[in-house]
């Protein structure tokens, strides 16, 4: 059986207020076309299909057109929820849906009844593990700790008496979303610690023959039969050394035998680069980043005027500007001064000379007054300074 892993879609999310959906459409294309290309059997996404539990119209119209192509392929799929996701939500019509061959298992209660498929070796048994809250559970599984180990250990206790019921030579495949040992976050992805504590040993999978697993944005290898796909798009500029796309894994007769990356579409790269403004608008070693979206740091001692406009002239797609000055590392938080008996004008000057590092000139200290007496009325007016 040939199956592709795949998780975090994270449909509805935008990127640094960019619009994602129009990348994210692309990726689905890709999907299809893989499992055409690559002969797939089965298609298992192992949760966040949605970035928020109540996501957009247009992120709805994209799953129910995802969902439908999947059904009309050749593979069969399986879909748990994720920590974005409504699990009541996303699995709406989940018995309807199963005639179609896509399966949704959006339930705590049924992590122990499997998706059961079939290949030239026998049957597989697929369990899907949606992510699972410890407080929600703790009192119904009586778990013995508020813990995602004690959740877990739970589900595959489930997963693993259900599999010694099935007959000799079954496979098997268990889903998860959670945060395993060894894999590393990014900057994207929603803490989902409980008391501090969110890993989960990688042990706890050793019964089945593979484990997909999702939460984590970044691919990873914790051994040869558990393994992360990562998100297919970039979420952070934390990412932007990832490899996305999803695992291309082989079950044989005897269990796993072999994964292999298929990458994904980028639809645009990702930069961070540093330096002072102008040193950035000419150093010809980043010529190759022009059209990346670009996180860029400025260190010049003092902070440029019109710097995200003068950035974008030549870096176009630049998304996020921060200041660090060079040799500014032992530099404080502002220091509060007597307010007493001074003008708000005096006060944003004085905040403007202390971020910026040089004062206000003369056309900035007008707006400013002319702002701060916006917000007053009559004869509270302040007056010009020096006037």
């Amino acid at each position: 059986m040939r199956i592709l892993h795949t998780s975090d879609w994270h449909l509805g999310r935008s990127f640094h207020r960019e619009g994602m959906l129009g990348a994210q459409a692309g990726y689905v294309d890709h999907l299809l076309a893989t499992i055409a290309s690559e002969q797939v059997d089965l298609v298992v996404v192992a949760g966040d299909v949605y970035d928020r539990a109540l996501p957009p119209v247009d992120a709805v119209a994209l799953a129910d057109e995802t969902f439908a192509r999947l059904a009309a392929s050749r593979a069969d799929v399986v879909v748990t929820s994720g920590n974005h996701d409504s699990a009541r939500r996303l699995g709406f019509n989940s018995r309807l849906i199963d005639a179609a061959g896509v399966y949704f298992r959006t339930a705590a209660a049924t992590v122990g009844t499997p998706v059961l498929l079939e290949d030239q070796h026998g049957p597989v048994a697929v369990y899907g593990l949606p992510y699972l809250e410890p407080d929600v559970l703790r009192e119904p599984w009586a778990l013995e700790s508020r813990s995602h180990t004690a959740a877990l250990t739970e589900a595959m206790r489930r997963v693993t008496a259900d599999l010694a019921g099935r007959p000799a030579g079954t496979r098997s495949v268990a889903m998860a979303h959670a945060f395993v040992a060894g894999g590393n976050a990014s900057d994207s992805e929603r803490d989902i610690s409980v008391g501090g504590v969110s890993l989960v040993p990688t042990s706890l999978f050793a019964p089945v023959d593979y484990a997909a697993l999702g939460h984590l944005h970044g691919r990873h290898t914790l051994s040869e039969t558990i393994r992360y796909s990562g998100s297919p798009l970039a979420y952070s500029f934390s990412e932007a050394d990832h490899r996305k796309g999803s695992w291309l894994v082989e079950l044989g007769r005897d269990g796993f035998e072999r994964a292999d990356f298929v990458e994904a579409p980028v639809p645009r790269r990702l930069a961070r680069i540093s330096g002072d403004l102008e040193n950035l608008l000419q150093d010809p070693r980043h010529a190759d980043k022009e059209d990346c979206w670009v996180q860029a740091v400025l260190t010049d001692p003092v902070r440029p005027t019109q710097a995200m406009e003068r950035l974008r002239s030549r870096f176009p797609h630049t998304l996020v500007l921060s200041f660090e000055p060079a040799g500014g590392a032992g530099r404080t938080a502002p220091v509060a001064t007597a307010l007493a008996g001074r003008s708000d004008h005096e006060i944003a000057l004085d905040f403007v000379a202390e971020v910026r590092g040089t004062p206000a000139d003369e056309a900035e200290s007008a707006l400013l007054l002319d702002a701060c007496d916006s917000c007053r009325h009559g004869s509270d007016a302040d007056q010009v300074v020096g006037a």
